[in-house]
């Protein structure tokens, strides 16, 4: 597929336009913002949120113009309104109490880890917990928990595109994970 016919594909709301541009310019994009904020999950969580916003405004993208181009302006318009609430909340921030350094991630099986296991899905599960937290968070709300984007996007407290492109991304992931392990 060609770029731009990708793009006028994906003006049409086409999900495998929408793929192919995720996979050819996730690296550029994801890249792009390590360099700024150097921190993976940050770049990540800001390359997510690009490529929602470019993807629910698509229409409006010029072909005059390079389409990684408008996305890194995107990505780093992203970055600086991040910037900027941080330095209007940071006065809440130090006169709130913390309590986030008392919260210890538990690795222990649940008991649905459990009632997986004996429905011999040990092996998906333990694949699914090489990905990220965010990542695993988001598998386990749409596959495990089945609740609906809304719900998902509710219980996580971000748009609904955001959401769509992690589980997308933690979809593709997850497969890459599962290709290296059978390879």
């Amino acid at each position: 597929m060609e770029i731009e016919e990708a793009i006028s594909r994906a003006k049409n709301n086409d999900q495998k336009a929408f793929n192919f541009l995720l996979d050819l310019y996730w690296d550029d994009v994801y890249g792009f913002q390590l360099k700024r904020v150097q921190n993976e999950n940050d770049a990540e969580d800001i390359t997510i949120q690009t490529f929602s916003r470019a993807f629910d405004r698509i229409e409006t993208f010029d072909e005059q113009y390079k389409f990684k181009t408008w996305l890194i302006t995107i990505s780093k318009n992203i970055h600086i309104d991040l910037v900027r609430k941080q330095k209007q909340s940071i006065k809440h921030i130090i006169s709130k109490d913390d309590n986030s350094a008392y919260q210890i991630l538990d690795k222990s099986p649940t008991v649905e880890d459990k009632l997986i296991t004996e429905q011999n899905l040990a092996n998906l599960l333990r694949d699914i917990k090489k990905l990220k937290p965010h990542y695993q968070k988001v598998i386990n709300l749409r596959y495990f928990q089945e609740l609906s984007y809304k719900e998902i996007s509710a219980e996580l407290d971000e748009p609904i595109n955001n959401v769509k492109v992690k589980l997308l991304r933690a979809k593709k992931l997850l497969a890459e994970v599962i290709n290296n392990k059978n390879d």
